[in-house]
């Protein structure tokens, strides 16, 4: 381990210890600080922070999309790719007062595959077990990093489950990508009985205690699982807000866990589930048509005081987060994920 520094976080007045071989975000997560992020990569710019004291930092590889290198020279970083290498104040440009005590000890785990079955053409259902340690804590929306073996490299996914009580299963919705590092590893290589390695729990797409406020979902590809997730969460916990889960997929065959969703819209009393394809000719589909975003303009005129919970795709992910304000609802109250592939942080 390198020598360690301290990093003072602003306005919150947090202060934690930082190794120089970890990145900040990692070093805040150890020691239960549970800062915004996403991709962990360097893509989504979730964790973009300002440094107010301290100019020694160093910066893994990642995109000059998520951080512009005019933005670097003005004293920007990514939290998830920066290393400190002396004591730093940070300004937290994007942070949630309500999650940042919260964070949940990392644990290193070891995993046995249990069963692993297509559940579209391009996504595997994955169920894991947990075999050392046997339970790990976490919430609902949450993921792990899967370490890739035979390299340095890991993958996060989203867990579809609420807990790790049953027997110590885990969940994961997994979009193949051809020539995914992980996925195609999973689609080709992975059998019953195998084992892994995984390390979590990450990520604050977690569902905000606020009773009053009308939920609305957006997801896509494998942004089914932490929506799931917290659809799961709502049913076992009695929630009754009103919510909306607008799905959107190309083909009929691209859709999954129906039966399980609209099973959901009867045990939650004010729960609807609104597929929609955006390829749908010569389907037998009487439901909506094209892209999700734009079915949701259509079928919402105003959202004040909603939260809104957007995973899927980039382009779709920031479709949502151009149209929500729009729509009425708080930059504050929208909570997204957005996955990215190989190259880019596969989640």
């Amino acid at each position: 381990m390198g020598e360690k520094h301290q990093i003072r976080f602003e306005p919150v007045g947090i202060e934690i210890e930082a190794d120089e071989e970890q990145t900040i975000l990692r070093a805040a997560a150890e020691q239960g600080v549970m800062l915004m992020h996403g991709c962990k990569e360097g893509q989504c710019a979730a964790c973009k922070s300002f440094i107010l004291e301290g100019d020694d930092v160093e910066l893994d590889r990642y995109s000059t999309f998520a951080l512009p290198e005019f933005e670097k020279e003005e004293g920007f970083t990514l939290l998830c790719r920066a290393h400190a290498y002396e004591d730093l104040t940070i300004e937290l440009l994007n942070y949630d007062e309500e999650m940042i005590h919260s964070g949940l000890p990392i644990v290193q785990a070891e995993v046995e595959v249990v069963a692993k079955e297509h559940v579209t053409h391009d996504m595997c259902h994955l169920v894991v077990r947990l075999v050392a340690p046997e339970t790990i804590k976490f919430f609902p929306g949450q993921y792990l990093d899967f370490e890739i073996p035979g390299t340095e490299e890991t993958r996060s996914f989203s867990m579809a489950n609420t807990s790790a009580r049953e027997g110590g299963r885990l969940e994961f919705v997994i979009k193949i990508y051809p020539g995914g590092l992980f996925s195609q590893y999973l689609d080709t290589e992975v059998a019953i009985g195998d084992r892994l390695r995984v390390s979590g729990p990450f990520g604050v797409f977690t569902l905000r205690d606020a009773p009053g406020a009308d939920l609305v979902f957006v997801g896509g590809g494998a942004g089914m699982a932490p929506i799931l997730a917290l659809l799961r969460s709502m049913a076992e916990r009695g929630i009754d807000r009103k919510a909306t889960f607008y799905y959107g997929a190309r083909r009929r065959a691209d859709l999954c866990f129906e039966k399980e969703l609209h099973e959901l819209a009867e045990q939650l009393p004010d729960f609807r589930y609104v597929p929609a394809l955006s390829e749908p000719e010569g389907e037998d589909w009487n439901g909506e048509t094209g892209l999700i975003t734009d079915v949701l303009r259509r079928c919402e005129s105003d959202l004040s005081g909603a939260d809104a919970y957007v995973c899927g795709p980039p382009p779709m992910v920031e479709a949502a987060l151009e149209l929500l304000p729009a729509l009425g609802v708080a930059d504050k109250r929208i909570f997204y994920d957005k996955f990215t592939t190989t190259g880019e942080g596969q989640n």
